[in-house]
């Protein structure tokens, strides 16, 4: 049995997108009720039917043990490279051309397997490299973009401090102090001093380089610094009992007197409103990250409640446990379409803070929703790892909580309405 489009050739040519007739229903995921992946062109479908058997094969089944474990996915970075999941969206390290539709896609689907798998992935590759594809020079570029997409050196972003979160944009405490120092050859270098603490830094206990962003001492602008590693001066201690994400090893991050060169300075970082370009697309991807959240555990919800029997017949059959279901598929459709239309956005150069922020906090809080009713629908099972559903209903608290709080997410989206700034 094929899937159609349903599309005019005239409607196909307009939108860019490809019949994909040829795709069998077992390319598609059954959650999509509205047949959203046929937005997809042939190439990324294929290459989305091939991450899903990776990740299926090799990340689902070993999932809840990391999770337990506390450890990142290590082991997989060469088989992520070699599918392209890492810096996908850019010209010189993309195996093919694709749209933000699709690196969208593709975040709900590793969401899908394992949401710390995804914030692993989304750390080095939605932010450390976009930090440098964005703020980096063209020498910068050309010496880390190559290996980071090869799995060869992976990065981390340090932006989250001890003492701020929500307003880094003006309680930014790290500083960065620029000198000139003998070169030891008759001349003189530059050079900056950073000094400060990181919080929550994802990947930067095995990380080859540390994106670290810190407030000149000169101008108070914000600027972006590449820390290799090991550095004389930086300290990252992983951060233990957590009870979301655990396969993401977050770290606490010391700076004491830890020097960089200029030029690993970013080189297109002037202040915080260069930053928050990054933030923008990263966020957008982790609303998608929510949506796979969901996608799992209703996956996994309703897998048991055809299998799981009371008074002579499975669960499924049960009104209350249908609605649980039907709301979920709801929830996660409409996550879908909303999240489908800034992608887009994305493509076409229009989106904005504002339309990422309400995307992030819509499918965070329908997430939220949804792992509740999938746990409800286990009852006591759902609180063990064994049946599928606890790893996703922990781990959707640190998603709906990173890349901006529901509640500051919904405040930029009430900026963009009134014209007035609520933040406290």
């Amino acid at each position: 049995m094929t899937l159609t489009t349903g599309h005019t050739d005239a409607a196909q040519a307009g939108s860019g997108r490809t019949d994909l007739q040829q795709f069998e229903e077992a390319d598609v995921l059954d959650v999509d009720f509205y047949s959203f992946q046929q937005q997809l062109t042939s190439e990324e479908q294929r290459s989305v039917a091939a991450i899903r058997a990776f990740l299926d094969r090799e990340v689902r089944p070993y999932a809840d043990d990391l999770w337990e474990k506390a450890q990142s996915p290590r082991h997989l970075i060469p088989g992520f490279a070699e599918l392209g999941l890492f810096g996908a969206s850019w010209p010189e390290t993309r195996q093919f051309e694709n749209s933000a539709v699709y690196r969208a896609w593709v975040a709900l689907e590793i969401s899908r397997a394992d949401p710390s798998t995804a914030t692993f992935v989304g750390v080095h590759s939605g932010l450390a490299m976009n930090a440098i594809g964005v703020g980096g020079s063209a020498e910068q570029r050309e010496e880390w973009m190559g290996p980071m997409a090869r799995g060869e050196v992976i990065g981390a972003f340090g932006l989250t401090e001890p003492g701020h979160g929500s307003d880094t944009a003006k309680g930014l405490e790290t500083t960065a102090t620029r000198r000139t120092v003998d070169d030891g050859a008759g001349g003189s270098r530059d050079e900056w001093v950073l000094n400060g603490s990181k919080r929550w830094i994802g990947n930067a206990v095995f990380a080859d380089i540390v994106v670290i962003w810190a407030r000149d001492t000169a101008d108070d602008q914000v600027k972006g610094f590449i820390v290799r590693q090991p550095a004389v001066g930086f300290t990252a201690t992983k951060i233990e009992r957590k009870q979301s994400l655990r396969g993401v090893e977050n770290a606490d991050i010391v700076l004491d007197d830890v020097v960089v060169p200029e030029s690993d300075r970013l080189a297109n970082i002037n202040s915080f409103r260069d930053v928050a370009i990054i933030l923008r697309l990263t966020r957008a991807e982790v609303a998608w990250q929510a949506i796979g959240v969901a996608v799992g555990a209703y996956e996994a919800a309703l897998a048991y409640a055809k299998e799981r029997h009371q008074f002579g017949k499975p669960i499924a059959s049960f009104q209350l446990v249908q609605e649980k279901l039907a709301n979920s598929l709801s929830n996660i459709t409409a996550s879908i379409a909303l999240c489908m239309r800034v992608s887009e956005m994305q493509d076409l150069g229009i989106q904005k803070d504002h339309h990422s922020a309400m995307a992030k906090a819509f499918a965070t809080a329908r997430m939220r929703e949804v792992v509740g009713w999938c746990r409800e629908i286990m009852g006591g099972n759902g609180i063990q790892l064994d049946h599928g559903v606890a790893r996703y209903f922990a781990d959707a608290e640190a998603v709906y909580t990173f890349e901006g709080t529901y509640d500051m997410n919904t405040l930029i989206v009430g900026r963009s309405i009134t014209g007035i700034a609520a933040f406290v």
